[in-house]
């Protein structure tokens, strides 16, 4: 007996060893795949150095979610996907620059197959409270869900018992009462996040999925077009529909439009903050034209929309916008900028997911949208570049040969002069076969940049626009930033413009200015390189 019990104490040594040399080797073989990953991710001539973009994997739909500032940091949460499914990935900052990333804030179970978008906001006693849309087990009808958290770093959320707290008949809507006088249609997809008004909680749900069932395939002409539903409630679990929101106008939107993904709240009246002003902003998708808003005025729980603008024109590339309120009362907006390559290189590629730069949100005393990159994206700037007093001939382009890189950020303030289109030319080659166009044209009113000749190989031919006006003896300002794929342009404070480049050219880094149409006058360039904020 004592033979075969030293027998089995040495087999157990020899399969504990065995197992520790396993797991070594389970160890070593994943610090040798993360090597790989980084590596391959620095080298990755697209990849963006300073925008936030996926930690790895692709991720569609990326939308970033639950923003808020808590604590002294910054929050933001992001839709990916893992093999459980549709989840909220979490990373968070102290300067809107550089990100730590969290393990998963929400993932799959309790009854949720998957999470979508939603919003977050502190209750009545400080806790931190989302809102998301759970799709149910099985694609069955769930709805908007709940969870919590005490964390004050907030790492670890608690589904609230009582989901879903608004819960759905059909996929992403309910229907009450269809055919009678008292009939309730509404949205159960996509919340907003809840506000707090007269002790009594509010929140507002998207449309799409009530468009598409009542609307769309059952010809209810009262179900066209964008809106969306508020309910109430006083304790967070039973929640009464009201009415819908706002009243939908086909001189600013179409039929088939949807109003999703929003964010409600007051403008403040500047760039740094302050106290808001006296206008309410709903800041949304339509999934077929991309990210948009209303201005407007919020009383007797209803909003009147007074503007309607978009922030993406010739495709829907600008997408899910998610905002905070910072301590300093800024609203702060980031927007989902889709990868525009095939999916079979984003497959390749190891990551796909690119965020927007934070841009600040605010009323101009003409009551119109007024936005700029955060003032802490500063903190990046390096090696500055300066020239000024440029003049540039009709038809011709000037050089920059000083400026130049693909991880840069340009300041251009031009005279236009006579000038029918005026800017600069970016990621240029030297033979011009690449390049990309952002600048103003007169004629059509618009800020543009134009991606018709920015790659030989993928990525969109096609030229955005966005409404934007000089007034009379007004000089045009512009703020360009260029980050491997993303190029991103603000004007005057009055509108941005944003696409996808994929140059395939090592030498496509120039930087020009020119002018068609007549002259214009270049005041003053600076330009700096960008430290990159990602770790790779």
């Amino acid at each position: 007996m004592r033979g075969h019990l030293v027998q089995f104490v040495a087999l157990c040594v020899v399969v504990g060893a065995c197992l520790a040399l396993a797991r070594a080797q389970d160890v070593g073989r994943m610090v040798g795949d993360a090597r790989a990953l980084r590596e391959k991710f620095l080298n990755d001539p697209y990849r963006p150095a300073y925008h936030f973009v996926s930690p790895e994997g692709r991720c569609a739909p990326f939308d970033p979610n639950a923003a808020i500032f808590w604590k002294g940091r910054y929050h933001l949460m992001y839709i990916v996907q893992t093999p459980k499914g549709h989840c909220w990935g979490h990373a968070s900052s102290t300067d809107l620059v550089y990100w730590r990333h969290h393990g998963p804030a929400l993932e799959p179970g309790e009854g949720d197959e998957g999470i979508f978008s939603g919003g977050i906001f502190a209750d009545k006693n400080g806790v931190p409270t989302i809102t998301y849309w759970g799709l149910g087990e099985g694609r069955k009808p769930r709805g908007i869900c709940l969870a919590t958290s005490t964390d004050k770093n907030l790492d670890t959320w608690t589904k609230s018992p009582h989901n879903p707290v608004i819960e759905s008949t059909g996929f992403g809507y309910a229907a009450h009462n269809v055919g009678k006088d008292d009939e309730a249609i509404y949205g159960t997809a996509d919340p907003s996040a809840i506000w707090i008004k007269d002790g009594r909680y509010y929140v507002l749900t998207g449309n799409l999925l009530v468009l598409n069932e009542f609307g769309k395939k059952r010809k209810q002409a009262r179900h066209m077009g964008d809106t969306l539903y508020l309910l109430r409630s006083d304790d967070l679990v039973t929640w009464q529909y009201l009415h819908p929101f706002y009243t939908s106008d086909r001189k600013w939107t179409r039929a088939d439009e949807d109003n999703m993904c929003p964010e409600f709240f007051p403008l403040p009246a500047g760039p740094d903050g302050g106290k808001p002003g006296d206008r309410h902003m709903i800041l949304c998708i339509s999934h077929n034209l991309g990210c948009r808003y209303y201005i407007g005025t919020y009383a007797d729980d209803r909003f009147t929309p007074e503007r309607h603008g978009r922030m993406t024109w010739v495709d829907k590339a600008f997408f899910a916008p998610e905002v905070l309120l910072d301590a300093g009362g800024r609203r702060i907006m980031w927007a989902w900028i889709f990868d525009q390559r095939s999916a079979g290189t984003r497959n390749d590629s190891g990551w796909s997911g690119t965020m927007s730069l934070p841009r600040t949100l605010w009323l101009g005393d003409d009551k119109t949208l007024r936005m700029r990159p955060v003032e802490e994206l500063e903190a990046l700037r390096y090696n500055e570049q300066t020239a000024g007093n440029i003049a540039v001939e009709a038809e011709k382009e000037v050089v920059l040969d000083t400026i130049a890189g693909n991880t840069i950020e340009l300041m251009v303030e031009v005279d236009p002069q006579g000038a029918g289109q005026c800017g600069v030319k970016v990621c240029r080659s030297p033979d011009g076969a690449e390049q990309t166009r952002v600048y103003y044209d007169a004629a059509d009113k618009k800020l543009k940049i134009d991606v018709t000749r920015a790659s030989l190989g993928e990525g969109p031919k096609n030229v955005e626009a966005g409404p934007f006006e000089l007034k009379p003896g007004e000089t045009l300002t512009l703020r360009v930033f260029v980050d491997k794929s993303v190029v991103e342009a603000f004007a005057n404070d009055r509108q941005a413009v944003v696409r996808r480049i994929y140059p395939t050219r090592a030498d496509s880094v120039g930087v020009s200015l020119f002018s068609q149409g007549g002259a214009a006058k270049v005041r003053g360039v600076k330009a700096w390189e960008m430290m990159p904020s990602n770790p790779y």
